[in-house]
């Protein structure tokens, strides 16, 4: 597993586009996971960390099973890129600090709903690092807004919430597969990457 944190030219067309729409990102950073254009993209995980439109900078964060090829952004200003070795990261019975921005959801007859209300998004989290073997020992609720993105012929809604905090880890085997994996609904919209550092 890699940890690569991309700092963009937010100056650039092609990086102002992709920030105004979690898709584009989501597309641009893809070609950096290809071999060719028939290859379906090997997995990875990415967060929006700081966007400074002033500065004319933002940073993105990738997570991913192998190392990205960013040589097709032109947009970049700087590339950090280290492995992330989730085996002696995660340890059980450590805490840990935490980031998660996520797409906290609930299903009702088969649709499923964003959640608006605090309580109702942080009762979600608190399932959501359970059932990954970890519990919430604090947290803030940050951001929390309705993202429309526009995909080729449609236009999607997504409920998007940030979480920081402090966690205590049950089973760090179930937490190591949750990273792995993501949190909740939305990944390819840049929503579900688990982020820990130790306390």
């Amino acid at each position: 597993m890699y940890l690569t944190q991309l700092k963009l030219d937010a100056k650039q067309a092609a990086a102002r586009r992709d920030l105004a729409n979690a898709y584009d990102m989501h597309r641009s950073l893809c070609r950096a996971f290809v071999v060719d254009e028939q290859t379906k993209p090997s997995r990875f995980l990415w967060r929006l960390e700081r966007h400074d439109a002033e500065q004319g900078e933002a940073v993105v964060l990738v997570q991913s099973e192998q190392r990205g090829n960013w040589q097709p952004l032109g947009h970049l200003l700087d590339i950090a890129c280290k492995p992330l070795p989730l085996e002696t990261l995660v340890q059980t019975d450590k805490r840990y600090f935490f980031r998660l921005l996520a797409n906290p959801t609930v299903t009702r007859e088969g649709k499923r709903y964003g959640l608006q209300r605090e309580e109702e998004q942080l009762a979600w989290l608190a399932r959501q690092l359970e059932k990954s073997g970890s519990v919430v020992q604090h947290v803030q609720r940050g951001l929390s807004q309705q993202w429309r993105l526009r995909k080729p012929g449609c236009l999607i809604t997504v409920q998007a919430v940030r979480f920081d905090g402090v966690l205590a880890v049950d089973d760090a085997q179930k937490l190591r597969l949750a990273m792995a994996s993501g949190l909740g609904h939305a990944k390819a919209m840049g929503l579900g990457l688990l982020s820990l550092a130790p306390l």
